[in-house]
């Protein structure tokens, strides 16, 4: 009789010790149902792992609810009757006083209500609920943050929410993958769900700021920040430079700071152009930031120095130099080309003879002189002229009368005023004294003697067969004049004239062919005495 009151005492005082311990951790709001006087009591009950019931547990209170955490998927029921003899149920299974019963929850965020029915011996019946309600995951954190390419700083810990990742200036977007603790968070922001996105920067020197919003099961959010600095450019370099008049000397490469060019001395400016091999640079000196100008020289003989410099978007700069050398005005006061027409210079020309003589016919009466200038900007004057840029200068000019001489100046004065003056005699030819031929023929027969130039008188003997007969004759001076019988037959500047007649039978007929020379004073007579036979 003993041991079971003890036994009963000992339950009514461990039943307040058991909620106290296991029940507490957790908190609930909602209400439970009361009865004054429940007809077959609990003296106990609990649920394990701990969730606290709400209210505390009272015998005559038969409704409850509690809250466990979501990785809590079912608990064990605990309950004791007050009566021994009373049999209990828990969702209508029978079980002992004090034996656990393990009850599934359902899905997190979903109520499981479990139901203990007490009896006793009489058929009294006593119920009471617990409403277990399975929490929803509160873990906002993410468990993985990075930046491709970069590194976070501080490195990554899931309480820490603001981060900074510095890039070089080439890279141009990156790759952000965040990893969900809680699989059934929700990833939104600058990110998808799945927690990767290829991030566009902006241009170098920029910082884009990267939002992820992690959202737990229940609600709760958090928000971590990166912000991914893009390095100022350090390019300084140009891409192209041109200088027009030019070329470069040497050619352009972009490492390369230093660069002459050569202008002629009549050159007064120059344009530079310049581009930027990045856009984000700035060019200054005597070339604005648009990379254009045209630049004035100094005088001829003197460099103009041409600076360039490219300053990039980090502060970082370069200088390239142009030396541009205009030329001194040219010494250079020769021909490279004299031509007479008709005519053959004597001797032959070269720049550095100055003095020149031409024989023309007598009748020639004007001569053609070209003169072609070795620097075009030099001046050509005197007989024949040309001004600065036109190389060649010609001109026509008349000469005195046969067996005369005419002088022929031209002088050249280079840029620089250097002058020399070349000189061309031409002798037009006296007119011709000579009276003489050079061949004559007959038709039939031959001469007698044979022809001879000195030989004024020639027999022909001809059969009587032999009527006519023609005289042919061949100047020695094709400008000479020839006649036979007072009628010309060879004018001046044809060289082979002839004349028939016909032959009496048995008698002498006489060719008389007249030369004038081309003075027009000498003359010679040639006669030849056609004797044709009577028979």
């Amino acid at each position: 009789m003993m041991g079971r009151p003890f036994t009963i005492a000992v339950q009514y005082l461990a039943s307040p010790l058991i909620l106290m311990l296991g029940l507490n951790l957790y908190g609930c709001s909602d209400s439970a149902s009361v009865s004054n006087e429940a007809q077959v009591p609990l003296a106990s009950l609990t649920i394990t792992p701990p969730g606290a019931l709400q209210p505390a547990f009272s015998s005559n209170t038969t409704s409850y609810a509690a809250e466990v955490p979501k990785t809590v998927a079912s608990v064990t029921v605990t309950a004791s009757p007050q009566d021994s003899t009373a049999t209990m149920t828990i969702n209508a299974v029978s079980t002992a006083a004090g034996q656990g019963r393990s009850i599934p929850l359902g899905p997190p965020g979903s109520p499981v209500t479990i139901t203990i029915t007490v009896s006793s011996q009489t058929g009294s019946e006593s119920t009471y609920t617990v409403t277990v309600t399975r929490l929803l995951s509160s873990d906002n954190n993410l468990s993985a943050l990075t930046v491709t390419p970069g590194i976070l700083a501080p490195t990554f810990t899931s309480g820490t929410l603001n981060y900074a990742v510095d890039v070089a200036t080439t890279v141009t977007s990156v790759t952000v993958a965040a990893t969900k603790a809680d699989p059934d968070a929700v990833i939104s922001g600058d990110l998808p769900n799945d927690g990767q996105a290829t991030i566009q920067l902006g241009g170098p020197g920029t910082s884009r700021n990267v939002s992820i919003t992690v959202t737990a099961p229940n609600g709760n959010s958090k928000t971590y920040r990166v912000t991914i600095d893009r390095a100022a450019s350090s390019n300084n370099n140009l891409s192209a430079l041109t200088v027009a008049p030019g070329p470069l000397s040497p050619a352009f490469a972009s490492d390369r700071l230093t660069y002459t060019v050569d202008v002629a001395t009549t050159v007064t400016s120059v344009t530079v152009a310049a581009t930027k091999a990045d856009p984000n640079a700035v060019i200054s000196g005597d070339v604005p930031n648009d990379g254009q100008a045209t630049v004035q020289l100094n005088g001829p003989g003197t460099t103009t120095q041409v600076t360039i410099t490219v300053t990039a978007q980090n502060g970082n700069s370069k200088t390239y130099r142009i030396d541009v050398e205009r030329a001194a005005p040219s010494s250079d006061n020769n021909l490279s080309a004299l031509t007479v027409t008709p005519g053959i210079l004597a001797p032959t020309f070269t720049s550095g003879t100055l003095n020149y003589a031409v024989d023309v016919a007598t009748n020639v009466t004007s001569v053609t002189v070209a003169a072609t200038k070795s620097d075009p900007d030099a001046v050509m004057s005197g007989s024949v002229t040309a001004g600065t840029g036109a190389a060649t200068g010609q001109a026509t000019l008349p000469l005195d009368g046969p067996g005369t001489s005419k002088n022929v100046s031209i002088t050249v004065t280079a840029p620089n005023g250097n002058a020399k003056t070349y000189t061309i005699t031409v002798n037009r030819a006296a007119p011709s004294s000579d009276a003489a031929l050079s061949a004559l023929t007959v038709s039939a027969s031959s001469l007698n003697p044979d022809f001879a130039a000195g030989t004024l008188s020639y027999t022909v003997n001809v059969p009587a067969s032999v009527d006519s007969l023609t005289v042919t004759a061949t100047k020695s001076d094709p400008n000479a004049g020839m006649s036979a019988s007072g009628a010309v037959i060879a004018t001046t500047g044809i060289a082979t004239g002839s004349v028939s007649s016909p032959l009496g039978l048995g008698a002498t007929t006489a060719f008389t062919i007249t030369v004038i020379a081309q003075d027009g004073v000498s003359t010679r007579p040639y006669t030849i005495n056609v004797f044709r036979d009577s028979r």
